[in-house]
């Protein structure tokens, strides 16, 4: 009963950090791509929260804070096949919400969110519902493009279990997977390796990545495979093989290292605890200085406008392409303009979410027209000008 209160308020105070740092956001030229142009599984799912809830900033990003809350209590379901101690799975939960990564696909909209809410789901269902997995196998193959390495991950999996009739099946299932979302590889070889391994580690943070690659090296050698080493292995291998020749979106493989995260926390308290008080200073160190790193990253997040007080260009800001949108739309009502022509065409589906339609009545640039009658609009956050605009009338 106290570990269920504990997790109820842990996932209370989280929705609340979300909601708060929601407020702050707005729509980003990717999220109207999706929005706007693309018809995926997430298109509809965030198109029908907009009908019911509203045209608003919540409504666009509550499908994606409810796939992360559930799919931190996936996660703490999944950890009884991992963890033994009620505290150790709570330990598990807090770290994985404090993940830079993790905060990021809890707002923004995106795939990903969505994949490790799907990988998680097919893990529980793994563990505690198996006559099901037949059933859910093929359901996801309409998640995203990346689900692809869910069945290659399963393929390595059934193969080292010697199960050839549902190694049958994901074999179907991943040429079907790469029909419906065709992997891109192109262009011309270049190396992306450090890269990678960069956005790895901002993702999951430099010190719980290095211990997920060490987790992964230890399970190999000990040749302890179990599926969630399958599904991070692959998608890790594959990934980095790939970024010697080309750039490529890590957002597609990083869920599958989330998987391993129970087995990690298993390992670590095992290495802990079976080593006398005396010897376990370097394990309370490293935890202790991760621990203090995923919460400072937090808190950067929850106050990055503060950031921009330090920065000379608001532009290298590294939420700035989420900011600025809303803001200016309403500057934009308050000169009574519901329509207008930017000259950015990102900003002119970003402004259309939050009701400033395009005409060519009116025209948005950054560039001062010195017109006589060009109206300034300024965006400012923490006295710190981070837009500046000209409105001018068009003679039409």
């Amino acid at each position: 009963m106290k570990t269920r209160l504990i997790l109820i308020l842990l996932l209370g105070v989280d929705a609340l950090i979300l909601y708060s740092e929601l407020t702050d956001l707005s729509i980003s030229y990717y999220e109207t791509q999706l929005l706007y142009e693309k018809h995926s599984l997430l298109h509809y799912i965030i198109t029908a929260s907009l009908t019911f809830f509203g045209h608003n900033d919540l409504a666009l990003r509550l499908p994606m804070i409810v796939m992360h809350l559930l799919s931190v209590i996936l996660l703490f379901k999944i950890s009884e096949k991992y963890l033994y101690y009620d505290r150790d799975r709570l330990w598990l939960v807090l770290i994985y919400m404090l993940l830079p990564g993790v905060s990021s696909a809890a707002l923004i909209v995106d795939p990903t969110g969505m994949v490790i809410f799907a990988l998680f789901f097919y893990m529980y269902v793994h563990h505690f519902h198996r006559t099901y997995e037949y059933l859910l196998l093929p359901l996801l193959l309409f998640v995203d493009q990346s689900i692809a390495f869910l069945y290659l991950g399963l393929i390595f999996f059934e193969y080292a279990n010697r199960s050839y009739r549902k190694m049958a099946l994901l074999v179907v299932l991943l040429i079907l997977a790469f029909t419906i979302h065709p992997l891109e590889v192109s262009g011309v070889p270049s190396g992306h390796f450090l890269d990678t391994l960069g956005v790895y580690a901002a993702i999951f943070s430099p010190i719980v990545f290095i211990y997920l690659f060490y987790i992964l090296y230890r399970a190999y050698m000990k040749e302890y495979h179990d599926i969630s080493w399958y599904l991070a292995a692959n998608a890790l291998v594959i990934s980095l093989l790939l970024s010697f020749r080309q750039r490529i979106e890590v957002q597609i493989f990083a869920p599958y290292l989330m998987v391993i995260l129970p087995l990690a926390v298993q390992t670590f308290f095992h290495s802990y605890r079976v080593r006398l008080k005396e010897f376990r200073g370097r394990y309370r160190t490293v935890f202790v200085l991760s621990f203090i790193l995923l919460v400072l990253n937090t808190l950067v997040v929850f106050f990055n406008k503060e950031i921009y007080a330090y920065l000379e260009t608001p532009k290298k800001h590294f939420v700035y392409k989420m900011h600025v949108a809303k803001e200016l739309a309403e500057a934009l009502r308050e000169l009574n303009i519901t329509c207008i022509l930017a000259s950015n065409d990102k900003m002119q589906p970003r402004l259309r979410f939050y009701g400033i339609e395009k005409c060519e009545k009116f025209l948005l640039t950054q560039e001062n027209p010195f017109q006589e009658n060009a109206q300034n609009v300024t965006i400012r956050y923490k006295n710190q000008t981070v837009y500046q605009g000209y409105v001018t009338k068009q003679h039409i």
